[in-house]
């Protein structure tokens, strides 16, 4: 049991810049930003527990600051804020609780759900403050060295050669027999050689991790002897989560996570964070006072105006950070410059991105932290990756956001879902999604690669449970099924679940090799979610937040289907790093470049070899579509001033039942046709097959076929 004590000699003054705890060689400065609060005291543990107590007595700008000297790196700190106790008010201060620092680099030891973790007693709304000490059972924050730049080179990836690789730390390598048991799941388990030559050989550019900020599990998933798997709950911004840490949690965590940006660099491979700054693990008025909330509740959190002792809410999961705060925007700015600058990665996608910018209520892209973003110039020249909605109402923002900004494009997902599940949408929308998008990103300036395509991501089914099952079955998150979307837009080939059916399981692997075909070959970036070119299932889980288990983790025992898939998606993506028509960095025209030529850059047809009209595209019994991308008129790729001719391709696409002839066009598209591949038969070698122009092909059930033209 630790004990506390005051010391009567109180810090030197010190300076209220930079934020958080910072070791110049003889000592530390400590700031804390804090407009409302009263009183501030430093809180130093010994190696023992035992605390000593410092008050911070100068307060400049609403920063309150002070200098210790003869302490330094591994320092274990954390304060207690003294200020009103008001909910009603928005004031939620209680000297009783150890409060985390907002800018430490690394916490030590781990949270423990317990009721001296509350700040109050009773009503969340009114009553009264809860005296317990909560020092035992929270985090330290931890003084570490300064980290100052980085000692190599980044791949800087242009946007239309980038292939995403959504994967989490612990589950990617968890369970991979080439890693060393103790690095398994760790940042050292992710750049271990086995790993980095896997995504290599796959063909990727950039991974992009699940949040690695320093989380802490929701109290009601605690309850159920589990964890927040996915980190979408975080309590540090700068801070790397010590989960995934082989090194120990007192500042080795930053240490092996530099490592490891370092070796996939080296490799040529962008690492890009998911981050959560729209909400804290702080959660709901009853959730936990861990650091935000006895800081400053009313500074750093959005409250109702007409009762300030309820939170407003666009994220649903109880509070929402309010980004309007200059010294909350300060924060988010500094938290990514630090990741950026000392930690070296290369971007970052933004959870729920349209609740950050939110200004009185509704979404503007003209908001405070869009304009900041827009005009920092370490930000704004990284890799920015928009989750374009929220839960609030107006928050699907697909399409809206503004130029250096992409998107996860929820609209390509539902299209291309529904097409390979025998959806009646018609043709239309899936046109637009397999050029680029331009009815959402054209007419802002943006390009392409600004559509982030995505068939599945972390939150929902797996590619092969996309075709497993109809339905979710999410029984082992013990919440009797209630949690997850049933808008799955999913296909089980006739059979919920697994099967020994012969007929049905051939069907299931064409369709998942349709769907990571259409991905890969659409214009814009494609995003894949790790172990889906392995056939890896959650069992139709399709909301597995919870599951740090085999259910989540990728399994590195692949069987002859998962081989075959696995060797068909690093043909993709080779196809894709050598054709420039599919990697397009301005939309296509749908017009000829000469105009004695009838081809045009990109041109349909219809299964007749018709060009396709107005009203074949409103055609609701339409499944089969020829997209056609000329290589002769690609104007974005030059050398030595002198345009690159590239191969031209037909790409057809026959989501029915039933087999289809469809005729190829012939002259002036092309003499004949070479077939690259066709997902109806996997093992055909490219070029192996070679059809006439104005000839007639049979499209197999089910399937995609691309050919190569000759000319």
């Amino acid at each position: 049991m630790s004990t506390a004590t005051a010391d009567p000699n109180g810090p030197w003054p010190g300076s209220p810049f930079p934020l958080g705890a910072t070791w110049d060689g003889d000592g530390v400065n400590f700031t804390l930003w804090s407009p409302h609060a009263v009183g501030v005291d430093l809180c130093l543990f010994d190696d023992a527990g035992n605390e000593r107590r410092l008050m911070l007595g100068e307060s400049t700008y609403h920063v309150w600051h002070g200098y210790v000297p003869d302490i330094g790196p591994g320092q274990r700190y954390g304060f207690r804020v003294h200020g009103p106790w008001n909910p009603l008010a928005g004031h939620r201060f209680n000297p009783a609780k150890l409060l985390m620092d907002p800018y430490a680099r690394a916490y030590s030891g781990q949270v423990v759900d317990d009721p001296s973790l509350y700040g109050h007693v009773g009503d969340a709304s009114r009553g009264w403050p809860d005296g317990r000490d909560s020092a035992p059972n929270t985090l330290r924050s931890v003084v570490l060295a300064r980290t100052i730049g980085l000692s190599h080179t980044r791949p800087r990836v242009p946007w239309e050669d980038t292939v995403i690789y959504e994967l989490h730390v612990r589950g990617f390598t968890a369970r991979h027999p080439d890693v060393p048991e103790n690095l398994r799941g760790t940042y050292s388990g992710l750049a271990h050689p086995a790993v980095i030559e896997h995504l290599m050989k796959l063909g990727i550019t950039s991974v992009e991790l699940l949040p690695v900020h320093h989380m802490v599990s929701e109290p009601f998933i605690s309850e159920r002897g589990m964890t927040n798997y996915w980190g979408y709950n975080t309590l540090g911004y700068f801070a790397p989560d010590s989960r995934f840490s082989s090194r120990g949690d007192t500042g080795g965590q930053v240490e092996e996570f530099r490592d490891m940006v370092a070796a996939l660099h080296a490799a040529g491979i962008e690492v890009i964070l998911d981050v959560v700054y729209n909400h804290t693990a702080e959660g709901g008025a009853d959730g936990p006072t861990l650091s935000f909330r006895g800081i400053d509740n009313r500074g750093y959190y959005r409250v109702d105006p007409s009762d300030a002792s309820r939170y407003v809410d666009y994220t649903g999961c109880g509070n929402t950070l309010d980004a309007r705060q200059p010294a909350v925007l300060q924060m988010l700015m500094d938290s990514l410059r630090y990741w950026a600058l000392d930690m070296g990665v290369d971007g970052f996608r933004f959870d729920l991105a349209s609740a950050l910018a939110r200004s009185m209520h509704d979404v503007d892209q003209l908001s405070a932290f869009m304009a900041v973003i827009h005009q920092d110039p370490v930000v704004n020249q990284l890799k920015l990756i928009a989750e374009p909605w929220d839960v609030g109402a107006g928050g699907y923002q697909v399409g809206n956001f503004p130029p250096l900004w992409t998107e996860w494009n929820g609209r390509y997902r539902d299209a291309v879902r529904d097409l390979w599940r025998g959806g009646t949408r018609g043709l239309g929308e899936l046109g637009y999604r397999l050029s680029g998008s331009s009815d959402l990103y054209q007419d802002d300036g943006r390009r392409p690669f600004a559509s982030i395509n995505f068939i599945t991501a972390h939150d929902g089914f797996t590619m092969r449970d996309l075709f497993t099952y109809n339905h979710k079955h999410n029984e082992a998150n013990r919440e009797d099924n209630r949690d997850g979307t049933d808008d799955n837009r999913s296909w089980n080939c006739g059979v919920e679940g697994e099967t020994d059916d012969g007929a049905v399981l051939a069907l299931r692997n064409r369709q998942i090799r349709n769907a990571l075909a259409t991905l890969v070959l659409s214009a814009g970036v494609p995003m894949i979610t790790a172990g889906d070119e392995m056939r890896r299932t959650q069992g139709g889980n399709n909301n597995a937040y919870c599951q740090d288990n085999e259910l989540s983790w990728v399994d590195w025992k692949l069987d002859p289907e998962a081989e075959s898939l696995l060797g068909f998606t690093s043909r993709l993506l080779t196809l894709r790093g050598r054709a420039p028509v599919f990697r397009q960095r301005s939309f296509f025209v749908g017009a000829p470049a000469d105009l004695d030529s009838p081809v045009s850059d990109l041109s349909w047809f219809r299964p007749d070899g018709g060009l396709m009209s107005p009203d074949d595209w409103n055609r609701y019994d339409a499944r089969t579509l020829g997209m056609f991308l000329d290589g002769d008129q690609i104007r974005n790729r030059t050398l030595r001033g002198e345009r690159i001719v590239d191969d031209s391709y037909l790409l057809w696409v026959h989501a029915a039942d039933g087999d289809l002839e469809v005729r190829l066009p012939g002259p002036p598209w092309a003499q004949r046709y070479q077939v690259v591949f066709d997902t109806a038969r996997p093992d055909l070698p490219d070029g192996s097959e070679v059809v006439e122009g104005g000839a007639a092909r049979p499209l197999s059930a089910w399937s995609t076929v691309l050919l190569r033209a000759v000319r």
